[in-house]
């Protein structure tokens, strides 16, 4: 432990900030996902945050309805774009189309035009239909025949994909991953909240039963807080030396970029304000990095998997010090 890493100074404690329309969110999202409630924080964490999350596993296990549940609880636009091989940049982004009326080009926006968009199995579209995707998560706007047009906020992409070992898939490209804030897994559901999820389904379908419970005003301004929570120089020098650490590991090609640093520092505030602080905690940082720079990574070995990539994350976490802050 170095000097000035002994010296951290003394956070004045601060009262509970208000939590409500986070929790309020989560526990909408909870009445539709049972037995999520970790993976349903962190995608609440990535929405305050202003992020994309990419959601892989097996089909059949609520990927679509917990992006459905959330736009629900949000009060916000939702949009769904099943991706296939022969879906185009123009399905996604919009098109120029001919008024007749007018005689003019009229700009028909595509369903990227909402606040939460659902990219379902988004690795059976080709490369170049995934590239169109770029553009609007890095910069939150869209460019048809030299014109742009900004995207509704919030903003978040929640894109779905299968096994990269399944049939018809492309692998996604570092750039595509780049943009991702968090990756996620969500896994078959324990036995009770499976059975539970079977009884709420017989009669009712609960996704039709959540209501907004924010306003936009509301969420803006969490969405802001998050932004504005403060971080010393210390945890955030944590953050880019978790990060460089990565870069260091013998089985990694190339380690998590730049990019992946400051979404780690964004995902981090976001926890801190959901657990009622207005300053970060390194903790905040190492409870998100599993999450955020292991799909970051291009490792050595071409058959190498996600595990590979969340052990040298580990290894990071395990051999960095971090600040103690008293």
């Amino acid at each position: 432990m170095t000097a000035e890493e002994r010296e951290a100074p003394v956070l004045e404690h601060v009262p509970d900030l208000p939590m409500a329309a986070g929790e309020r969110i989560q526990r909408a999202v909870q009445s539709v996902i049972s037995g999520k409630t970790d993976e349903i924080r962190t995608v609440l964490t990535v929405l305050l945050a202003e992020g994309h999350v990419l959601l892989e596993d097996v089909p059949g296990v609520g990927k679509t309805q917990l992006a459905r549940a959330f736009a629900a609880a949000i009060g916000g636009t939702v949009r769904r774009i099943q991706c296939t091989p022969d879906l185009l940049p123009s399905d996604i982004t919009g098109m120029s189309v001919l008024d007749r009326a007018s005689g003019e080009l009229r700009f028909q926006p595509g369903p990227v035009f909402a606040n939460i968009v659902i990219a379902d199995e988004i690795n059976r579209a080709s490369p170049k239909t995934q590239a169109a995707l770029l553009e609007c998560m890095a910069e939150g706007q869209v460019t048809v025949d030299g014109v742009t047009h900004r995207l509704p906020t919030p903003f978040l992409v929640v894109a779905t994909q299968n096994p990269i070992d399944m049939e018809g898939t492309y692998a996604l490209p570092e750039a595509q991953r780049d943009r991702f804030m968090v990756r996620l897994e969500l896994g078959y559901p324990d036995e009770g909240a499976e059975l539970a999820m079977v009884q709420a389904r017989e009669t009712a379908q609960p996704l039709d039963a959540v209501r907004p419970v924010t306003t936009e005003e509301q969420f803006s301004a969490e969405i802001a807080a998050a932004h504005a929570v403060r971080a010393h120089e210390l945890v955030e020098r944590y953050a880019v030396r978790l990060a460089r650490a990565t870069r260091e590991h013998p089985d990694v090609r190339l380690g998590a970029s730049p990019r992946a640093t400051l979404q780690l520092v964004r995902a981090a505030k976001a926890r801190a304000r959901l657990l009622g602080r207005d300053w970060l905690s390194p903790d905040d940082v190492k409870a998100l990095a599993q999450h955020v720079l292991p799909h970051h990574l291009v490792m050595h070995d071409p058959r190498a998997r996600h595990d590979d990539a969340r052990a040298v994350v580990a290894h990071a976490i395990a051999s960095t010090v971090a600040p103690v802050m008293r």
